[in-house]
């Protein structure tokens, strides 16, 4: 029986449920709903619960409020993927609700699993049922329910993973694709073995990661699925501590009137704000209603626009190695001049700013290559298996010498890590929803530099949402998808998030893919090919697709990509 948690008790738990998850992060990663391998979702939760897990066995925290938020910000930077994501701001409400406390009793430990579900919820842009959203909040609720009667935290985590595997075994009904591959959802099952973990450990069953589990046969049968007119002068940011008021609606609609690139991020505690606008005493003067201003910074941006044009216009023919060359470049990288050993070191010059920079995520020195050569100023490698952290992200969004800088995830699995950079970043940050590499290349084909940052944004969003973009893999293991078998080591290939074609012949599979994509009419078609590809393959792969839009210009490019033969974009 367990009647309190305090800091130390929800440590051991914290690092059961890592073991709990890394034992069976296979098995999760098996219910992706297509036979790709590549399947990613229980790695990305092992490896963002594995940061709090790390941050805890580097500190003794006594206190329950301590502990959780240890958690909390460990997770936050290190999630990866939008399961990892969801998965740390679910650890984020419960943090929040547990905030100064020493130890909390079942009731509390309940009512914190409800905040924890409400802050995901309020953060996923469209919320939708048969998820890891649908089980947590289904299993939080329960946990509120025992809790009225009973005392004991033991009992409240054992109702609330009854309620969670009942909801678990629904999603397969609630989510069409799921039931079309007769799968339940790979991320709620992630996340009720993280809450088993825990359970365990205030039961004294310790796990170990070294530990081998049989592997369960639910595998899935086959994918799962800013705004700134630069019209006002001031960049104003400021940190407020919430010592008078804590509601910020109030606050945002304040803001909304009086400029734009509003960034609001609050804990309760303070509030930390990014606005344009031409009149930064009246929005400090706001700020002050909620209480003492702890850091506060005014900038003119076309003030310091005329300096950096000018600055370039000064430094243009002497150098070019910075503007062409801006990969990895941060704000301390290259400050230092070459000097003797005995002088006294020269001051570092600050960076210089430019106004936009671009971070992208892809695999694949091909495609590396052309991200490079489309103005790409940091690239993080990365894509399905090697989904980045918040934490990655953050750091080559810091690294970039620009005021703004936009953000290409290409890969749908990567963009909710990418938005959780925009409140932490100590510059503006736009993401651009890309949900693959050719959607990528046709946004970073679209940034227009002499525009202001909404018609970029708008412009590379539109342009990425007009690419089609066609993917060939091998199966990687045997499934059935809406009544047709798939057979491990065959071609499979995936339009968008449906399953194009399978087979065992190659050609029969592109030649598939080629009538898909005709469909569409388009004027354009690229084609990546991959590391296992040979440049005749690639050719005669080409060639049947050319074949099939004649009326297109296709292009051959060696991606260099792991794991997919071709990537295929039709616009």
């Amino acid at each position: 029986m367990t009647r309190q948690i305090t800091g130390e008790i929800f440590k051991k738990m914290v690092i059961n449920a890592a073991a709990a998850i890394e034992l069976h992060k296979q098995e999760i990663n098996e219910l992706n709903v297509f036979p790709v391998p590549d399947g990613d979702t229980g790695t990305n939760m092992s490896l963002t619960i594995g940061t709090a897990e790390k941050a805890l066995m580097a500190d003794a925290p006594a206190a329950l409020g301590q502990a959780a938020e240890i958690t909390a910000g460990a997770m936050l930077r290190g999630a990866r993927g939008n399961s990892g994501v969801i998965l740390s701001l679910l650890f984020r409400g419960f943090s929040r609700r547990l905030k100064d406390i020493d130890a909390a009793d079942a009731a509390e430990i309940a009512h914190a699993l409800v905040t924890g579900v409400d802050s995901a919820y309020k953060a996923v842009m469209k919320p939708a049922e048969g998820t890891i959203l649908t089980v947590s909040r289904l299993a939080a609720g329960a946990a509120v329910v025992a809790a009225e009667d009973e005392g004991d935290v033991e009992i409240i985590l054992e109702k609330a993973l009854e309620a969670g595997y009942i909801a678990l075994a629904d999603t397969i009904n609630q989510n069409p694709v799921l039931k079309k591959a007769g799968v339940i959802d790979a991320g709620a099952k992630g996340y009720l073995y993280i809450l088993d973990g825990m359970l365990k450990s205030l039961r004294g069953e310790l796990l170990s990661k070294s530990d081998t589990k049989a592997a369960s046969n639910d595998k899935a049968d086959f994918g799962q699925f800013s705004d700134d007119d630069i019209t006002f002068t001031y960049c104003t940011e400021f940190i407020a501590e919430c010592k008078f008021k804590s509601d910020t609606a109030p606050l945002r609609m304040f803001l909304d009137k009086s400029g734009d690139s509003i960034v609001v991020v609050d804990d309760g505690e303070i509030v930390k704000v990014h606005v344009h606008t031409d009149d930064p005493g009246a929005v400090l003067t706001e700020a002050l209603t909620y209480g003492p201003l702890l850091s506060i910074k005014v900038e003119n941006m076309r003030e310091q626009h005329s300096e950096t044009l000018q600055l370039a216009i000064a430094q243009d023919g002497a150098s070019t190695q910075g503007v062409s060359n801006t990969q990895g470049v941060s704000n301390t990288q290259g400050a230092n001049s070459p000097q003797a050993s005995d002088a006294t070191p020269e001051p570092k010059a600050p960076v210089q700013l430019k106004e936009y920079g671009f971070v992208v995520v892809c695999v694949g020195d091909g495609i590396e290559e052309v991200f490079r050569d489309l103005g790409a100023d940091n690239i993080i490698t990365g894509g399905q298996t090697m989904n980045p952290s918040t934490e990655d992200i953050l750091t080559k969004i810091n690294e970039t010498p620009a005021e703004t800088v936009f953000v290409m995830p290409n890969n749908k699995n990567i963009i909710l890590a990418a938005e959780q950079c925009v409140p932490l970043a100590q510059k503006r940050v736009v993401v651009i929803p890309t949900k693959s590499i050719p959607q990528g290349v046709s946004a970073m084909l679209a940034a227009d530099s002499a525009g202001d940052v909404h018609d970029m944004a708008e412009c590379m969003t539109d342009a990425a949402w007009r690419v089609h973009t066609a993917q060939i893999t091998m199966a990687a293991r045997d499934s059935s998808y809406d009544g047709k078998e798939i057979k491990e080591g065959e071609y499979i290939a995936l339009l968008e998030d449906s399953l194009a074609a399978s087979g065992p012949e190659i050609d029969d599979v592109v030649d598939a893919v080629s009538v898909a994509i005709q469909g569409f009419s388009p004027e354009f078609i690229t084609v990546f090919y991959g590391e296992d590809v040979d440049e005749k393959s690639s050719a005669a792969v080409s060639g049947r697709i050319s074949a099939a839009s004649p009326g297109a210009e296709t292009s051959t490019i060696r991606g260099g990509q792991p794991l997919y033969h071709y990537i295929i974009s039709a616009e």
